[in-house]
């Protein structure tokens, strides 16, 4: 179980890194950084505690989307990272 919610966590990364390619370019080394210090921040957290995991993805999702949103990127380019952080 461990190992499926990190690699559940790695998939969501990627996504995430996916959808900042959409944004303006100017804007994409700013986020990428944001990303992956967010993700690098929340590395102690206990895989093993999937409330606490589930939250996280929930809340990676909804912030991808406001920033899409922020920048007029439809939403439905996030479709993959949906699938990934609010699947059970």
């Amino acid at each position: 179980m461990v190992v499926g919610e990190m690699h559940k966590t790695l998939r969501a990364y990627t996504e995430v890194l996916r959808l900042i390619r959409r944004l303006p370019k100017d804007t994409r080394s700013y986020y990428a950084k944001y990303a992956r210090e967010n993700f690098v921040n929340y590395r102690e957290v206990d895989a093993a505690d999937t409330a606490a995991m589930d939250d996280l993805l929930k809340r990676t999702y909804t912030h991808s989307l406001w920033v899409l949103n922020k920048y007029s990127v439809n939403e439905s380019v996030a479709e993959k990272l949906k699938n990934v952080c609010c699947s059970q």
